[in-house]
């Protein structure tokens, strides 16, 4: 906790700064909007929550999937890290035993009383969900709970695949460890309370990968075997020194019609998971898939088979990727990164909607880039797919060209540069 009335003095100490440049990248621009940004927040907490003389700042990342497309449904691998985007929070404990948090994207303010913890059916799919079950989950674990006041600010942009969402259950999550659990939580066991309380209070079922993501820091690998204890490994990798820098370019097109797409996915593959009696695809050795590929091919659609070998080589594909970027072979990484991307087209099949053939915003924007690389670094769908995002990994003496390149075509607010973030969802002591 800092003296909010130190705010602009303590945001400018050396020893701030060199926190935010392990969060946020080096360039004094970037420092400099982060400095304003801090002082922003610090203007909007006085303004809503006028009585408190203190208070402490958190931020959590927003997380890039890097290898393993649709592989978590299917309880494979999956690789990915968190990014310099994030939310910021200021956050001060109360005595009303109420938590209440304003978001500065929204005009609305959740205002939750700890005093009743069981799902509340209007609240789904709101942000009120999750707070009340983050904090049930507390409570069943015999952690403590108690009255916060938060205000937030967000630069993670909705829709682009970097779980937004996710970064927000994070967030509230690290505030109540941090100020009534001194941070007592390991990073995982705060993604799978996240996970909770979206998958049961939310409404909305989801793997650990986002929650982890944004909790962890740095690039991990997860492992989705068991789906009561999934093997998280932080890889401990410097991506700053590849000499490559991370872009998502935003291709345009609307999600709202897309429900049926994305639940093709998982549909396809749980066939071909059936036939050997399993639920998920993880469940069969790939070997014994190829041996009995002839007899499938008579019981379940060649789009279910597709899927399914894309499953098995993009899964094993994130096992060759960690071993790739521990040994420091980058080239090697990024051609994979390339081959995840082709099989994602052509054997996942999320790069366009059948519904909508005329309309392709994201193979558009793959050829495009695949062009500006001229042959190096690499590109991928990323996150689900049939409309929103992809990733390149582009060498820095291309930067400029390329991010000009993809902003010509699809305008610069849809092009964003990215740093990967080492540290993960924290309080940040001023």
């Amino acid at each position: 906790m800092f003296v909010l009335s130190q705010a602009a003095d303590l945001i400018y100490k050396p020893e701030t700064v060199k926190t935010m440049q392990s969060i946020y990248g080096i360039e004094p621009e970037l420092i400099a909007k982060q400095q304003q940004r801090f002082l922003h927040l610090v203007n909007l907490f006085n303004q809503q929550f006028p009585d408190h003389s203190e208070a402490a700042f958190f931020s959590t990342p927003g997380r890039t999937e890097i290898g393993g497309n649709h592989t978590d449904h299917q309880r494979g691998n999956v690789l990915c890290a968190s990014v310099n985007l994030d939310i910021l929070a200021l956050a001060a404990p109360n005595n009303e035993n109420i938590i209440r948090l304003k978001s500065e994207e929204f005009p609305k303010m959740d205002e939750i009383s700890l005093a009743y913890l069981e799902p509340v059916p209007a609240e789904q799919e709101h942000s009120a969900a999750l707070i009340r079950g983050i904090a049930a989950a507390f409570e069943q674990r015999g952690l403590k709970i108690g009255g916060l006041d938060i205000y937030t600010t967000s630069n993670v942009p909705k829709g682009s695949g970097l779980s937004s969402s996710a970064a927000f259950e994070v967030l509230v999550t690290t505030i109540l460890d941090w100020v009534y659990n001194e941070g007592k939580i390991n990073p995982v066991e705060r993604a799978i309370i996240s996970q909770f309380a979206e998958n049961v209070y939310f409404g909305k079922p989801s793997g650990l990968m986002d929650q982890c993501g944004c909790s962890v820091g740095g690039i991990i690998t997860i492992d989705f075997k068991d789906k009561s204890k999934p093997l998280v490994k932080p890889l401990g990798v410097d991506f700053s020194a590849s000499g490559y820098g991370l872009v998502i370019t935003h291709t345009g097109g609307s999600h709202a019609d897309l429900t049926g797409d994305y639940a093709s996915i998982p549909a396809d593959m749980k066939e071909v998971a059936a036939f050997f009696g399993c639920d998920v695809l993880s469940e069969i050795d790939s070997k014994t898939f190829w041996q009995k590929l002839s007899e499938l091919k008579n019981q379940v659609s060649e789009r279910s088979l597709l899927r399914a070998i894309h499953f098995f080589e993009d899964s094993e594909r994130v096992v060759k990727q960690v071993k790739s970027l521990e040994a420091g072979q980058i080239s090697d990484f990024l051609q994979m990164v390339n081959d995840s991307g082709i099989s994602s087209w052509t054997k996942l099949q999320n790069i366009w909607s059948v519904q909508a053939p005329q309309e392709q915003p994201m193979a558009l924007a793959l050829a495009l880039s695949a062009k500006l690389l001229e042959g190096q670094g690499a590109c991928r769908v990323h996150g689900g797919g049939f409309a929103g995002t992809i990733q390149a990994f582009v060498p820095h003496s291309m930067m400029q060209s390329y991010t000009d390149g993809m902003a010509s075509v699809f305008g610069s607010d849809s092009v964003v540069e990215l740093q990967i973030r080492n540290v993960g969802s924290c309080e940040l002591n001023l």
